[in-house]
């Protein structure tokens, strides 16, 4: 994989390759100023057909996931509600297993509420696990 550092500047700046996905928002001004992290570069999320990198802010370290080191994935939902409510609120994550042994499970923190972020990650996978076989 391509240094992430790398990566994450090129989408700051854009253009990017047509087979990247490209999450951000802009970090809101009264919970940056709470958080300390009103300076802070907005969150960004890149899928490229490598792997996946994320951004929340400087007090915390990148998240990479390298799908040369993936063994599987897994799609996993959690649904909960009230007994007295037919809203039904879900959770969705991925749980990654590596050739190391290690698992983990993968969930955008700034983004987790869009499931675009989900499906271009497991889109990515299924492409990179494709293209480059095992």
């Amino acid at each position: 994989m391509t240094d992430p550092l790398v990566i994450l500047e090129q989408a700051r700046r854009g253009p990017v390759p047509v087979d990247w996905h490209v999450f951000t928002k802009k970090r809101g001004k009264v919970s940056g100023f709470l958080r300390g992290t009103a300076g802070d570069p907005d969150p960004l999320l890149v899928i490229t057909p490598d792997g996946a990198i994320e951004y929340t802010d400087e007090g915390k370290p990148l998240t990479v996931v390298d799908f040369h080191e993936l063994a599987d994935m897994t799609l996993q939902v959690r649904g909960s509600s009230f007994s007295d409510s037919s809203i039904v609120r879900l959770t969705v994550w991925v749980d990654l297993s590596y050739r190391d042994g290690r698992k983990e499970k993968w969930r955008s923190k700034p983004f987790a509420d869009d499931m675009r972020t989900i499906q271009g990650f497991i889109e990515a996978y299924g492409a990179h696990k494709a293209l480059r076989g095992r």
